[in-house]
């Protein structure tokens, strides 16, 4: 069993039949998605996921639109990198406007991770991606761009095709690389200020638990316990 496999392994328990659960991307996800089938649990899904959607669908488990509830008992998603505060990164999907939508819905909100993306500060290794009306876009560059912590800016392209990755939304996504030294809660409140942005992907106050997994073990963190083995 690799690491990400215990880590979905180690998220499996605290499902329970009966359950609406929100579940993100990434192949941790994936594994889990292959043991709530294999533990034959009755729970509803939802997912702003695509490849997740089609995983679950393709085991015959019950997906909705997250539109459709009003609370979540149990969320699970991946990150880029998650510290010591439950402040984390995301970065890759551009689809972290819904995956927070779903993480404030649920009761708890849970990180699945390997030890190398626990981190006792978020250094901003990864960019800060901006979802941003296609109207205010060229407002928000120029705005985000003053901002004196700003190293650089990049819209993000479609690998599919010649232009600008628009999201289910209709919106435009724009990467943001931060210098390492910042305070994410003010990151992520200077540039939610700026009209226009729809979201970012700082997650600095929605996350309740991590599950963090390593060759050697699993540990749970908790917003309300700290450690947990």
């Amino acid at each position: 069993m690799d690491v990400k496999e215990k880590c979905a392994a180690a998220a499996l328990p605290w499902i329970e039949s009966g359950m609406t659960i929100g579940l993100g991307g990434g192949s941790t996800i994936q594994h889990l998605i292959n043991m709530i089938h294999a533990s034959e649990l009755d729970v509803t899904i939802v997912t702003p996921s695509f490849v997740t959607r089609r995983a679950c669908l393709e085991k015959e488990l019950r997906v909705i639109e997250t539109g459709d509830v009003s609370l979540i008992d149990l969320a699970f998603d991946g990150c880029d990198q998650v510290d010591a505060r439950h402040h984390a990164l995301k970065s890759g999907g551009g689809i972290h406007t819904e995956e927070k939508l779903i993480a404030t819905m649920a009761t708890r909100y849970v990180l699945l991770v390997d030890d190398s993306k626990f981190v006792e500060r978020l250094t901003f290794d990864h960019p800060v991606v901006l979802e941003v009306l296609p109207q205010a876009f060229t407002y928000v560059s120029e705005k985000v761009r003053k901002l004196p912590w700003v190293e650089s800016l990049q819209v993000r392209q479609s690998l599919n095709s010649d232009g600008a990755l628009v999201t289910m939304n209709g919106n435009r996504l724009l990467d943001v690389v931060v210098h390492p030294s910042e305070d994410p809660i003010e990151v992520n409140h200077q540039l939610s200020q700026v009209r226009g942005v729809v979201d970012t992907s700082l997650f600095t106050d929605v996350v309740t638990h991590v599950i963090v997994a390593s060759h050697h073990d699993t540990v749970v963190y908790s917003t309300e316990a700290g450690e947990v083995k």
